[in-house]
C-alpha cells in the first residue's frame, strides 16, 4: 500500500493524508461555502482510502484463492482509494445534487435541513431531514408553522433565510432540551456528541461488523433465533471473547471443524502429534 500512486509525477514524492486526498479530487469537495478546502483529519486518506481499501483487496484475494489455489499481490494506494469512496459526490457533479460550488449543495452544508446548528449552551445538534415527512417532524419539534416558512424548502433561493430561521431557533434552547424534544421522533435530529461525553456515559466501543458464527466478535450473548438486525451476534458465553489458547492436542480438530468447516484428510492431517495444513493439489504440509 502506498500513499500516492506508484506511477505518475507524485510517485517518488513524500506525502501525507491531506496530499493524497488533494490530488484525488476529494479535498476540493470538502469545506464550507466561500471557505478553503477542509481536510477531515486523516480519516479519508489513511484509514478509509488506504487501510480499508487495502483490507478489502486482501479479502478479495483470499476469496479468489479459494477457487484458484493461487495467491495474489494486493496493491492499493490512498489516492485511488479516496477517489473511489467519493464516487457518489463525484458522479453527482453532473446532477443537481452536487452541481454547485463547494458548500452550496444538498449534502455538503449548503442545505439548511442537512446541517449542524449551535444550541444556547454552545453545543450542537445535527439535522438530516431530507424527506418531506422527516422535514415535517423537524418543524413540529422546532415549533415552526409550515405556513411561516420563507418559501418552498426545495427552492434553493429560500435556503439562506431558512438557515437563519433554524439558526435562531436552535439557539433558543440548550442541547439537552432539544434532545428531550427530538429523541424518539423521525425528525432526523440528533445531538453532536463528543468522545469525552461518550466516555462519561459509559459508551462501549463495538466491532464495526459482526458475524454470527465467528468465535471472536461477540460482545454480549443473544438468542439464536433473534432477528439478525438485533444485537451484535450470539458469539460465545460472556460479554466478549478472550483467547485462552489451546493446549497441544486439546480440541484442535473440534475447533477447526466448528470455525472453518475443515475435515482431517481434506484440509489438514495429523503429523507427529500435531495438525498440519495440506497444500492444495500437493501433499507437502504447512504447520497450522
Amino acid at each position: 500500500m502506498t500513499g500516492f500512486r506508484r506511477d505518475g509525477k507524485y510517485a517518488a514524492m513524500a506525502g501525507h493524508d491531506i496530499n493524497y486526498i488533494a490530488v484525488s479530487g476529494v479535498l476540493a469537495l470538502l469545506g464550507r461555502k466561500n471557505e478553503k478546502p477542509y481536510a477531515p483529519a486523516n480519516i479519508m486518506g489513511d484509514f478509509a482510502g488506504g487501510g480499508a481499501m487495502c483490507f478489502m483487496g486482501i479479502l478479495l484475494a483470499l476469496l479468489a484463492r479459494e477457487g484458484s489455489g493461487l495467491g495474489q499481490v494486493v496493491e492499493a494506494n490512498m489516492v485511488d482509494g479516496s477517489n473511489y469512496l467519493a464516487s457518489m459526490p463525484r458522479l453527482g457533479l453532473r446532477h443537481p445534487i452536487w452541481d454547485r460550488p463547494r458548500g452550496d449543495n444538498l449534502l455538503d452544508g449548503g442545505c439548511p435541513y442537512y446541517d449542524t446548528y449551535e444550541t444556547r449552551d454552545g453545543k450542537f445538534m445535527s439535522v438530516g431531514a431530507l424527506e418531506p415527512q422527516f422535514f415535517a417532524a423537524l418543524l413540529k419539534g422546532l415549533d415552526i408553522d409550515p405556513a411561516s416558512l420563507p418559501g418552498p424548502r426545495e427552492d434553493r433561493d429560500t435556503w439562506p433565510a431558512l438557515a437563519d430561521l433554524f439558526t435562531r431557533t436552535f439557539k433558543s434552547k440548550a442541547r439537552a432540551e432539544w434532545e428531550a424534544i427530538f429523541d424518539g421522533t423521525d425528525a432526523c435530529c440528533t445531538p453532536v456528541l463528543t468522545y469525552p461525553e461518550l466516555e462519561r456515559g459509559g459508551f462501549d466501543q463495538r466491532p464495526p461488523v459482526t458475524l454470527k458464527g465467528s468465535p471472536g466478535i461477540a460482545i454480549a450473548d443473544g438468542e439464536n433465533d433473534r432477528p439478525a438486525a438485533e444485537g451484535v451476534g450470539i458469539g460465545i458465553e460472556g460479554d466478549g471473547w478472550v483467547s485462552k489458547g489451546l493446549p497441544p492436542g486439546k480440541d484442535g480438530e473440534e475447533k477447526l471443524a466448528k470455525w472453518m468447516g475443515w475435515i482431517r484428510g481434506r484440509q489438514y492431517d495429523l503429523v507427529d502429534g500435531g495438525l498440519v495444513k495440506m497444500e492444495m493439489g500437493r501433499n507437502p504440509y504447512a504447520k497450522l
